[in-house]
């Protein structure tokens, strides 16, 4: 089945609506110099995969994006690569049963970078996830497992250091 296309004043059918993968859950507004954003209700046992993405905003200086699901602090896994535009050097780096994963996004005074999917978030077993981001310097990708077999309803964003100030947080459901 194709995209559905729908115009003004469309009867929507089941069918119709079935055909829609993707589905906002959450939008939440990021404050004005805030260390952290919690995000509530973003997941659930609805959807087994979500994408979460953040658009607009700034930060107080340059810095990567930490995460955090619910309020464990336990038994984070990533691995990083990152390319300076510069040079084309490598930086690579990994967490090793962190308390959060430390680098899923950027921040900068230009710029908030984020898009990023999870599998299992609120399904009780390990949470995968895959980002990448944009800094001044560098593009980087992560990939990220929560080796924790909890359901998750919630999340937190913070920069590794400095703050964050507007921008919008958006998190959606992939169809099952």
């Amino acid at each position: 089945m194709g995209f559905p296309s729908f115009v003004s004043g469309d009867t929507l059918t089941a069918a119709d609506m079935n055909a829609v993968g993707l589905w906002l859950i959450k939008t939440q507004t990021i404050g004005t110099a805030v260390a952290s954003v919690q995000v509530t209700s973003a997941f659930s046992s609805t959807y087994d995969n979500y994408l979460v993405t953040v658009a607009g905003g700034v930060a107080s200086a340059d810095s990567f994006l930490k995460m955090t699901l619910g309020a464990s602090t336990t038994g984070y896994y990533q691995a990083r690569q990152s390319i300076v535009y510069a040079t084309a050097a490598r930086l690579d780096g990994a967490d090793n049963n962190a308390a959060a994963w430390t680098a899923v996004g950027s921040s900068d005074t230009n710029r908030l970078s984020l898009y990023m999917t999870l599998n299992n978030p609120g399904l009780a077993k390990y949470t995968q996830a895959s980002s990448f981001y944009l800094m001044t310097a560098l593009a980087a990708t992560a990939t990220s497992e929560h080796r924790v077999a909890t359901a998750f309803t919630d999340f937190t964003l913070a920069p590794n250091s400095g703050t964050l100030t507007g921008g919008t947080i958006r998190v959606y459901g992939y169809r099952n």
